[in-house]
């Protein structure tokens, strides 16, 4: 079993350090900020709560972290003070931040440069998977890499899929997120539309269910919109943070990104009207409240 250490202990950080302990790893585990996290995970012999990101490293071979962007990316990795410096030479890094492909080859550099290796290998899922071990990783990096490290993951996820070298598992998660915000604000459109028309929750669910152009995304939305539920999962400032992401990157590869540019800006006046802190489809309050519609 392994030795490791897991930087970032929030929605999806703590489900995998869950599973990497039911796994039996030992997993010594720092986070920025105080987190209240259950007995499961805190009184498990195989649990160490580090005091700093060096002392959460040193002596691991094994370093996975899961923060909310490139910029905690960089404080957490970069530095005097940062895992980089502090982790033993060799040491294979497993970051899962949803983040800029050009970050990913950047800090696989910086990686390389201190004699570590890294892998971008963000995950789909949402905080559910993370906790029962279904989310899968999706990797840019060297196979060989991965491959040292594929048993860890597979323990704690449905599998780790190797998309090409550093910054392919950024890209790739970047357009899973995109296709992801794009039905979100399609769905609110249309549940819009059927309020507006008078129909009942129940058969919209019904329809969806059997529908050939619905999908997870959409099914699991409309429950949880057509119940009022806003409970996070996964933040609506994240997924803001996301399409940020994806314009900078269709800018810098030339591709037009028409409908998602609509979508930034739909996302953006969620944030404005401070749904941030809620789960994505709060976007939808936006469009009930532009439609007339009274929740």
């Amino acid at each position: 079993m392994a030795d490791i250490a897991y930087l970032g202990l929030g929605l999806m950080g703590r489900g995998m350090v869950r599973n990497l302990l039911k796994a039996g790893h030992s997993v010594h585990a720092w986070n920025r900020s105080a987190v209240d996290l259950p007995e499961e995970v805190t009184g498990h012999a195989g649990y160490h709560a580090a005091a700093s990101v060096a002392a959460a490293v040193a002596g691991r071979d094994r370093i996975m972290l899961c923060v909310t962007g490139p910029d905690a990316q960089r404080a957490l990795l970069l530095g005097p003070d940062g895992a980089f410096a502090h982790a033993a030479k060799g040491t294979v890094v497993v970051d899962s931040t949803t983040t800029d492909p050009a970050v990913s080859r950047a800090l696989a550099t910086a990686a390389a440069e201190a004699g570590h290796a890294y892998l971008d290998a963000p995950v789909y899922g949402s905080k559910a998977q993370a906790w029962d071990g279904t989310i899968g990783f999706i990797v840019g990096g060297e196979a060989a890499v991965l491959d040292s490290v594929r048993p860890i993951l597979e323990a704690i996820s449905g599998g780790a899929f190797h998309l090409g070298p550093n910054g392919a598992g950024a890209v790739m998660k970047l357009i899973g997120n995109l296709l992801s915000a794009a039905q979100t604000a399609a769905l609110g459109e249309g549940l819009a539309l059927a309020r507006k028309n008078g129909l009942a929750a129940e058969g919209v669910i019904e329809v969806l269910d059997r529908f050939g152009g619905s999908s997870s995304v959409i099914r699991g939305a409309a429950r949880k919109t057509l119940a009022n539920d806003f409970e996070p999962a996964f933040h609506l400032k994240n997924m803001a943070k996301d399409i940020g992401l994806m314009l900078d990157l269709g800018k810098a590869s030339g591709v037009p990104m028409l409908g998602t540019a609509v979508t930034a800006e739909l996302y953006r006046a969620a944030l404005a009207a401070g749904y941030g802190e809620l789960q994505a489809n709060a976007v939808h309050k936006v469009q009930f409240a532009l439609a007339g519609i009274k929740e």
